[in-house]
């Protein structure tokens, strides 16, 4: 019998698993295996050793990474510490180029210290400020989709992916992105295979195409 593939799947900034619940693959031929964030150590540890550290919970290897979003900019990260069959990212970035022009003055002017986490880590009490159908309906995806809400990892969370220091593409990658990102938008993008009319969170809304790309594309490996 032949081996399954094992995947390891890296949520988004602040994200759990539950965002990968629609996700589904060949069960004969794929492991699929899901990583929580961790509590950085302090708002001081850099993305290479938390990177070493989630790599502490891969027990398979040559697998095959994949990241969501700031999930794929770790992912990247962890590969340069294993030896990864592919790294497949998500709508995320390949290196600190592909940031918008508007997301490089924040990190210039260091206004991403005024973003409220506070909102995000109590949400519940900022509820009533959500008006309209649109804007609740997002408050009840960020209450189900965004349970890592410790201040601490919000912080170091926002200012790694704003300072990433990668500045060229690795090698063995696949960049899967909608081209209505409204976070990362597909003109900054270089080379992906992109998903028509795909937000920042088709994860969730466009996970059968996902699929079937990530079955295509991995099933390559398998052979």
């Amino acid at each position: 019998m032949e081996e399954k593939t094992h995947l390891y799947f890296v949520p988004g900034l602040a994200a759990n698993i539950k965002i990968f619940e629609y996700i589904k693959l060949p069960e004969d031929l794929f492991e699929l295996h899901f990583l929580e964030w961790i509590i950085p150590l302090s708002l001081d540890e850099s993305i290479e050793s938390y990177a070493k550290r989630m790599c502490e919970k891969i027990t398979h290897e040559n697998p095959v990474l994949i990241g969501v979003s700031f999930g794929g900019v770790m992912v990247q990260e962890m590969s340069k510490h294993l030896q990864p069959k592919k790294t497949v990212i998500i709508s995320s970035i390949k290196s600190n180029k592909e940031l918008p022009t508007r997301l490089k003055i924040i990190q210039k002017t260091n206004a991403y210290k005024l973003f409220p986490t506070k909102l995000v880590e109590n949400i519940e009490d900022y509820e009533h400020l959500f008006v309209g159908d649109y804007l609740k309906k997002r408050a009840e995806l960020y209450k189900m989709y965004l349970s890592v809400r410790d201040g601490n990892y919000l912080q170091w969370a926002i200012y790694n992916v704003l300072n990433w220091k990668q500045d060229y593409e690795l090698d063995n990658l696949i960049h899967i992105h909608g081209d209505k990102d409204e976070i990362f938008p597909i003109k900054h993008i270089n080379k992906s295979i992109e998903i028509e009319n795909g937000t920042h969170i088709m994860i969730l809304n466009k996970a059968k195409t996902i699929s079937n790309i990530l079955e295509q594309q991995l099933q390559q490996i398998t052979c």
